[in-house]
């Protein structure tokens, strides 16, 4: 009984062994590809050598800049052709960054110089001699000296109008208006006033000396005369500046000299009088730039009537124009390259693109944006640096300004 028990088992055993063996012939195998995900190769936008970031070449190789192997720039990974530069939020929180915006204000257009005040070169008197003689007499006057107008300034001995005063006098006595006429215009022409005249018809006698006296107020610039020396017709014998009113000069840099203008109100602050605001007017921009410091020269008229103001005194020349409505940005924002001037915008959070802006003048801490940028967008404002080198190394490329009348747009 135990062996035939034995015989049955192992026929079972067998039967299914056999049974399997069928059943896995004739089921088929499975498609691992359709159950198993498949294998993606990252797409390979271009090779670059990390050095050179912006050559880009088709192919792996050696690098034509530095012996090294091209690296592969990945489409996933942005770059020249990516939109922008992504920053992680740990990043920007590291970095300190912060952003600003571009704004459209209305500014004065505003020029801060610093200048001096000269002499009016406008009021001017030479003193001259009208004939030949010698001086008798010097007042006690020197240069430096201000002086009233009509206040003497030298005597002189003129023999030659002596003969003159001689030959009116003979010919007013003998009665004849039209000569007597002629006579008195002789001594005119020959320099005499209406009161040297006059004192001669009513003394009767020749003057020979002869007070010259100053024109006009002012300062004594010159004095080139001295006692006991031959004067000769022309010859200058003092100059004096008025002091009715002075020029100042101040120094524009040729960056802001686009807002002067003729006629331009000017408020000037000196520091002798630090309480005071003095107002002049520009009556001239002068033609040559200086070369050592870029400035160009601009003159202003100031009232002096009661003669406080000084030559030499140095002034805070404030000058202000019609208000402009104009674009600006933080001075900060900017990178020069000595090229080109770029600023980072910002697409979205944590998303950065660099572009290429066209500056203007700058106002205090702000730029004037000509091209290149709109109104309500925002910049980097700090830690750009960093943002821009990182852009570099992956050859992100600043999109150049649009060129104003073209339609392209930044």
């Amino acid at each position: 009984m135990r062996t035939k028990q034995w015989v049955v088992a192992l026929v079972l055993v067998a039967v299914g062994v056999g049974l399997g063996w069928t059943m896995a012939r004739r089921t088929p195998a499975p498609d691992v590809g359709a159950t198993a995900p498949a294998s993606s190769e990252r797409k390979v936008l271009y090779w670059y050598d990390p050095m050179v970031p912006t050559q880009k070449f088709d192919k792996p190789g050696k690098s034509p800049f530095m012996d090294m192997e091209l690296e592969p720039r990945y489409a996933d990974e942005g770059g020249a052709d990516a939109p922008g530069l992504s920053v992680s939020p740990q990043a920007i929180q590291s970095l300190g960054l912060r952003t600003a915006t571009v704004e459209r204000r209305s500014i004065a257009g505003h020029v801060e110089a610093v200048g001096t005040v000269q002499l009016n070169d406008r009021e001017v008197s030479i003193v001259q001699s009208r004939s030949n003689g010698f001086v008798e007499k010097v007042y006690a006057r020197a240069p430096g000296d201000v002086v009233a107008a009509g206040a003497p300034l030298v005597d002189l001995l003129l023999p030659e109008w002596v003969a003159a005063q001689r030959e009116f006098l003979a010919v007013r006595a003998l009665g004849d208006a039209a000569l007597t006429a002629a006579a008195r215009q002789r001594l005119t022409l020959l320099g005499m006033t209406e009161a040297l005249i006059a004192q001669v018809e009513i003394s009767g006698q020749p003057q020979a000396r002869h007070t010259i006296t100053a024109p006009g107020g002012g300062l004594i610039a010159e004095l080139m005369v001295r006692q006991g020396m031959t004067v000769t017709p022309g010859m200058s014998l003092a100059r004096i500046n008025g002091l009715g009113s002075l020029w100042v000069e101040v120094a524009v840099p040729e960056a802001q000299a686009g807002a002067l203008h003729i006629g331009q109100a000017v408020e000037l602050r000196l520091a002798a009088f630090p309480s005071e605001t003095f107002r002049a007017r520009v009556i001239s921009v002068l033609a040559e730039t200086s070369r050592e410091t870029r400035t160009l020269r601009v003159r202003l008229e100031l009232p002096n009537p009661a003669q406080r103001l000084k030559a030499g005194m140095s002034v805070q020349a404030s000058l202000r124009g019609p208000s402009q409505d104009l674009l600006v940005l933080p001075s900060e924002a900017v990178i020069r390259t000595g090229k080109r001037a770029l600023v980072y915008v910002v697409d979205a959070p944590g998303k950065f693109r660099p572009v290429e802006v066209g500056l203007g003048r700058e106002i205090d801490d702000l730029l004037v944006v000509l091209a290149g940028l709109e109104a309500g967008q925002q910049v980097v404002a700090s830690a750009q640096f960093l943002i821009d080198s990182e852009a570099s190394l992956r050859g992100l490329l600043p999109v150049p300004p649009a060129v104003p009348g073209s339609g392209a747009r930044p």
